[in-house]
C-alpha cells in the first residue's frame, strides 16, 4: 500500500490484529446463523423461504463483518480514513475495466468448471435471493450487493492485505494469500478459482491504488451486475453477442492486468511472509471454521444430500 501515514503498529502486531480480524469474520457469522436457524425452527414451516429470512441471511453476515472491522478499529486505534482514502482516478477506470473482463471472460470460465463439476455428479447449493421484482430490487442491491463491497473489502483488503504488505510481505505473496483466503471464505467449491482469482485482482488493484475505494466499485458492480441480470431473467448470453462479450472481457482483464503488474510497480515489494506464523495462529479459528464449511460443501455437493 501507499508508505505513507501508516498504523503505527510493529509488523507483528498488524499481523496478529489482522489474524483476529479473519477469525471474527468467520465466527460471527457462524454463530448468528446457528441462532437464525433457531428463530426459522421456532417460526415453523415455511419460514425459511420468506422473504424476512432471505433479507436477514445476506444481511446479518454484513453486520457481523461491520462487527470485525469494528474490533479491529477499535483496538488498533487503526484510522478508517486510512483505508478509504481518495485513490487517483485511473484507479476507478480500471477497476471498472477489470470487473468487466472478470464477470465476462472468467465468469464464462467458472461456468465451464461448474459443468465439469456437475459431469462427476456435483450438485450445487444456490442461495434463494431476496426478491428482484418491483421496488424490492432496490433493496437486494443494498443488500446483497452494495454492503458486501464495502464490508468485505474492508476486512480483505481494507485489513488483511494492507497490513500484509505494511508488515514487509512481498507484493505477490499478499496478493495470492489474501486472495486465497478471500476464496476459501466464501465456502463454495463450485466458487473456488473464480473467488481466487477476484481476490487476487482485487489485492492488486487495492495495492496499487492504496485504498479499497476501487475495489469497492469494482465488487459492488460485480455484485449489482448479477442481480440485474437475473432480474431481467438473464442467465447467460448466446450467440455472437456471447463471442464478443467473452472475446473483450479477455482482452481488457488482460490488458489491465499487464499495466498493473508491468508498469504500474511503483508499490512493488519483494520477498516472502516474514513473521507468517504471527498472522496464521492468530487466524487459524477463521481458517478451520472456513475450512470445515469447504469441505461439507464439498461432500453435501456430491452426495446430494
Amino acid at each position: 500500500m501507499n508508505e505513507v501515514t501508516e498504523s503505527v503498529l510493529p509488523p507483528a502486531d498488524r499481523l496478529k490484529e489482522s489474524g483476529i480480524a479473519f477469525s471474527l469474520s468467520a465466527l460471527l457469522p457462524l454463530v448468528v446463523s446457528v441462532l437464525l436457524s433457531v428463530v426459522v425452527i421456532a417460526a415453523g414451516e415455511g419460514a425459511q423461504n420468506s422473504v424476512w429470512y432471505r433479507y436477514l441471511a445476506y444481511l446479518l453476515p454484513q453486520l457481523c463483518f461491520a462487527a470485525a472491522a469494528a474490533v479491529y478499529i477499535r483496538r488498533t486505534r487503526h484510522p478508517f480514513t486510512e483505508m478509504y482514502r481518495g485513490a487517483k482516478p485511473r484507479y476507478y477506470l480500471l477497476a471498472v475495466l477489470m470487473q468487466f473482463g472478470l464477470l465476462f471472460s472468467l465468469g464464462e470460465l467458472n461456468t465451464l468448471f461448474i459443468n465439469w463439476l456437475e459431469k462427476l455428479g456435483y450438485t450445487s447449493q444456490a442461495s434463494a435471493l431476496p426478491p428482484l421484482d418491483g421496488g424490492w430490487i432496490v433493496l437486494t442491491l443494498f443488500v446483497v450487493a452494495l454492503l458486501p463491497a464495502v464490508f468485505e473489502e474492508t476486512i480483505f483488503r481494507g485489513i488483511l492485505a494492507r497490513n500484509m504488505q505494511g508488515a514487509g510481505w512481498g507484493t505477490a505473496v499478499t496478493i495470492l494469500l489474501s486472495g486465497a483466503l478471500f476464496s476459501l471464505f466464501h465456502g463454495r467449491p463450485e466458487q473456488t478459482v473464480y473467488q481466487f482469482l477476484c481476490g487476487c485482482c482485487f489485492a492488486l488493484i487495492a495495492v496499487r491504488a492504496g485504498s479499497v475505494l476501487p475495489t469497492v466499485l469494482s465488487h459492488f458492480l460485480n455484485n449489482a451486475a448479477i442481480l440485474i441480470l437475473s432480474a431481467c431473467g438473464i442467465d447467460t448470453f448466446t450467440g455472437s453477442l456471447r463471442i464478443v462479450l467473452i472475446s473483450a472481457g479477455a482482452a481488457v482483464l488482460a490488458g489491465t492486468l499487464v499495466y498493473l503488474i508491468f508498469f504500474d510497480k511503483k508499490t512493488n515489494k519483494k520477498g516472502g511472509a516474514p513473521r507468517a506464523g504471527v498472522f496464521f495462529l492468530a487466524a487459524a479459528v477463521g481458517i478451520l471454521i472456513c475450512a470445515v464449511q469447504w469441505v461439507s460443501m464439498l461432500v453435501t455437493g456430491f452426495v446430494n444430500v
